[in-house]
């Protein structure tokens, strides 16, 4: 019998006998104690491999039906039947959860538009003189695509089709070459869109637009560190990452690129310049090269366009503020003013404290003096101007005009323009080919995506919302690049039903198992137990990330939300805990549900397209540093709680 298999079933054993351990008498036994016996049975079951919805479902049923007739066993049934279907409706109420099948449509529908291949070409080119440059663009095509479409089984089935082979082919190590798609392709867990990140929205009613904005830094900062840890064991260790042949660097150059490189400049703005007024003779149009001449120049096109947007916000003047109302102080004279002169006092001791006014005369008539006062007319627009009055107009004037860029932007404005002048001195024909490969396969991408995240981040759209014009944005590219036909929609269709069937029926079970749970008394005891040991937010907050962790090698990030996250949950207000940071912390933690053995679906994601020699050992050893960044990560997010909160906080206040 294989290692893991032994892994597995070690683990069931344990948590089995644990729980007949811990568990007291029958005679003693309580419904608390059910609820645990419960919590204890269906981790049991789904490790046994029963489905983890209707487990869900049937178990919660069972219990509720036991805790319903120990109160009244005539409305046992009843009772557990209606509790079945309020829950069913509360989950298909949930306007959350349309989100979930447009997100899963758009990234079966990216999939399928076949960018990842030309995405991961590119990338490996452009990066081919950083160590371990096949590694590294594993990476980051992963989090691109990741982010795109937030499904981890196809972008690390994809990865491994394309980028396994490739690796091995270059000489690299198998563990590393593991290691980075299956760690790579997980991202697509934390980077939003994320379902997950919708499932804890919905789960712990929190924002899901906040949850997305929080994860953003969180997400790039994880990525961060894998190309880092990379770049390092290929420094360190060559023979792991060989560098890539010549022949695999070289990039086909048009024959007109060819003929400006070898008879006047590689530099492509020189090079294509000469052309265009035919001090170079090529054989191309001059149309031709001035189209190529547009996509050089897109770059700086799009810094200058983008520095001037940013003077145009630094730079726009302050609103005027009006100066119709009276100013304070100004209608008071005699006593009145040496009354107001001092600002707020205390009233005169001598006055015999507080009276009642006088009653004489009760209510009166204002004098007809103050009457006519009273309504003479405001004084018109001419009298104003006429009044001397320099100080309210200096104030006008100085609120029209510009303030003066703050310093940080003439810094950005300095950096930005170096770094272009050095990216142009650098910028051969063979760099523009790169460049062009860019533009057609991660620059849509990026377009769809911050589309996407962009309306949701700035509040211009749902997430219900967004997930449409992701989804029509999905459909616009697969059509651009001809793969938009009926089997591909009907492909797409069929998929996103199943995955979302899945997610929705996990809701409507965790409904009804986290209610029968509640109805035993199992919430309260655990609630007893952690408040019973005294913690420290810190020591909660320690002790929670460790169930998680080891939460995350027998089971997957589903069950870990929809069951136990429902128990986390009411404990925070007690720590002082925000429900957003520990969503982050959450999200942050279970990218392990995917990179940890036995229940470790990317690894059998890439050993089923590997060739017969990579084994699931090789695969599961290369992921164990990656696990490691991922706690290092997670440390650093707690040290920092800024790199999730910073963005939320300012977008949201």
């Amino acid at each position: 019998m294989r290692k893991e298999i032994w892994f597995g079933l070690s683990i069931l054993v344990a948590v089995v006998v644990g729980a007949f351990i811990l568990m007291p008498p029958p005679s003693e036994m309580t419904n608390g104690h059910l609820g645990l016996l419960m919590l204890a049975l269906i981790v049991v079951a789904i490790m046994l491999g029963f489905p983890t919805a209707f487990t869900l479902m049937g178990m919660g049923m069972i219990f509720a039906w036991l805790a319903f007739r120990s109160q009244n066993p005539n409305l046992a049934v009843q009772q557990t039947l209606d509790l079945m279907v309020q829950r069913a409706y509360s989950v298909m109420s949930n306007d959350v959860l349309i989100s979930i099948p447009l997100f899963v449509f758009m990234g079966y529908l990216v999939e399928r538009a076949n960018l990842i291949e030309k995405l991961f070409k590119s990338l490996h080119l452009a990066m081919a003189r950083v160590p371990g440059s096949l590694a590294v663009a594993t990476v980051i095509t992963c989090a691109v695509f990741a982010t795109a479409t937030g499904i981890v089984g196809a972008v690390v089935t994809l990865m491994g089709l394309l980028a396994m082979p490739a690796m091995l082919k270059a000489g690299y190590n198998t563990r590393l070459a593991a290691g980075a798609i299956t760690a790579g392709g997980c991202l697509g867990i934390l980077i939003p869109p994320s379902v997950l990140l919708i499932v804890y929205g919905a789960t712990a009613g929190v924002s899901v637009v906040k949850l997305y904005a929080g994860a953003f830094f969180p997400g790039i900062m994880l990525a961060g560190l894998y190309v880092g840890y990379i770049i390092v064991v290929a420094k360190i260790k060559p023979q792991l990452a060989p560098p890539l042949a010549e022949a695999d660097r070289h990039v086909s150059l048009p024959d007109y690129a060819e003929k400006i490189s070898s008879s006047f400049s590689k530099n492509v703005v020189r090079g294509l310049v000469a052309g265009v007024q035919g001090k170079v003779k090529t054989d191309a149009p001059s149309r031709t090269l001035m189209s190529q001449l547009a996509i050089a120049l897109l770059p700086a096109i799009v810094f200058t366009a983008a520095m001037g947007l940013s003077y145009r916000m630094v730079t726009a003047p302050e609103e005027a503020v009006t100066t119709d109302v009276v100013q304070m102080g100004s209608g008071f004279s005699g006593e009145d003013s040496k009354a107001a002169s001092g600002g707020l006092q205390e009233p005169p001791a001598d006055d015999g404290g507080l009276k009642e006014p006088p009653q004489e005369g009760g209510l009166k008539e204002p004098p007809a003096a103050e009457v006519a006062k009273a309504q003479a007319p405001a004084p018109t627009a001419a009298a104003k101007a006429a009044t001397p009055n320099p100080k309210p107009a200096a104030t006008e004037a100085a609120a029209g005009e510009r303030v003066a860029a703050p310093t940080t932007f003439w810094i950005a404005l300095g950096v930005g323009t170096v770094a272009l002048l050095i990216f142009y001195a650098i910028f051969n024909f063979a760099r523009l080919e790169i460049f062009k490969m860019l533009l057609g396969s991660f620059f849509p991408l990026a377009v769809l995506i911050m589309a996407v995240l962009g309306t949701i981040v700035y509040g211009l759209a749902t997430p219900t919302e967004a997930a449409a014009m992701g989804s029509m944005g999905g459909l616009l590219l697969a059509a651009a690049y001809r793969r938009l036909n009926m089997g591909v929609v009907k492909e797409s269709v069929y998929l996103t039903a199943k995955t979302s069937a899945m997610v929705c029926w996990l809701f409507v079970g965790s409904s009804i198992f986290s209610a029968a749970f509640a109805l035993l008394g199992g919430q309260e005891i655990i609630n007893k137990w952690v408040l019973s040991m005294d913690l420290t937010p810190v020591q909660f907050m320690l002790l929670a990330q460790a169930i998680i962790f080891l939460l995350g090698w027998p089971l997957e990030w589903t069950e870990i939300i929809v069951i136990f996250m429902p128990i986390f949950i009411p404990l925070l207000p007690h720590f002082n805990i925000d429900p957003l940071f520990f969503g982050l912390l959450v999200a942050l933690n279970l990218q392990t549900a995917f990179l940890s053995p036995p229940v470790a679906m990317a690894a059998f994601y890439l050993k089923g397209v590997s060739p017969p020699h990579v084994t699931l050992n090789q695969i599961f050893l290369g992921m164990m540093p990656f696990m490691a960044i991922q706690v290092i990560a997670l440390a650093l997010l707690y040290i920092f709680p800024s790199i999730g909160l910073w963005l939320p906080s300012v977008l949201y206040k």
